[in-house]
């Protein structure tokens, strides 16, 4: 039972991941943490979200380049996920579960309201470490990585295949990071590969069927309702 319930996170997780090019490791963790420690959560999802985010890249050579831009972000991201998954490792749940709130509430609020930040132009490669930071501390503490991340690249206003690529990128470090993490600070039992590679069947499945789905209903009203789910989990972190 518990592994089913496990499965069908991931398969509801690719179906996001399929349609919008994001929010694997958002909606997993949001649900697996009723089920479990956060660090068993997060160490869970390292595989899928690997593999997801690979495929999304695109060309190696297109992907390199937009590394090469991505840098000072990457770095940031590293770093302050290395030093901050030590709060995620304690289990902590009286600090995490609202700080996991309070950022899928952040995030659901943003998406619903299409607030976006000003395009920084010049100041892109000053503000790309401290964002990254900011982003890494999050993911760190809580194993979701998209504030202030995604954001930041949507006022990058990259285009649409651009903007995928560069997702995926900073999933993909945020993952290993997070992984990394795990085990400098001890947690290297809590990375069960077996049990990781067991949710990739289900994350693809997921990913097909939110690929299939994006051809009968609007992009715009999934977003909706994406975003909507994501703030009553917030809430429901809170309690």
């Amino acid at each position: 039972m518990f592994v089913a319930l496990c499965g069908l996170i991931f398969v509801m997780a690719g179906l996001v991941k399929g349609l919008l090019g994001m929010g694997l490791p958002t909606l997993a963790m949001a649900l697996l943490v009723i089920l479990m420690p956060s660090p068993e959560a997060a160490a869970l999802l390292l595989l899928p979200s690997v593999l997801t985010n690979l495929w999304q890249m695109g060309a190696p050579a297109s992907a390199l380049r937009m590394c090469r831009r991505l840098l000072p972000l990457l770095a940031g991201i590293t770093l302050a996920t290395l030093v901050a998954t030590r709060w995620l490792t304690q289990g902590n749940s009286e600090v995490i579960h609202p700080v996991l709130g309070t950022v899928l509430m952040a995030y659901a609020l943003a998406g619903l309201f299409r607030l976006r930040l000003p395009q920084p132009g010049r100041l892109e490669g000053w503000l790309s470490f401290p964002v990254g930071l900011a982003t890494g501390a999050l993911s760190g503490v809580t194993g979701v990585f998209v504030i202030p991340a995604v954001p930041w690249l949507q006022a990058l206003r990259l285009g649409k295949d651009d903007l995928v690529q560069a997702l995926a990128i900073c999933f993909l470090v945020a993952t290993l990071a997070l992984g990394a993490g795990l085990w400098l600070h001890g947690e290297g039992r809590r990375l069960d590969l077996w049990g990781s590679a067991a949710m990739v069947p289900p994350t693809l499945l997921g990913m097909y069927l939110g690929q299939r789905l994006r051809r009968h209903i609007t992009e715009a009203l999934f977003q909706r309702l994406f975003y909507l789910g994501l703030l009553g989990l917030g809430l429901a972190a809170w309690w």
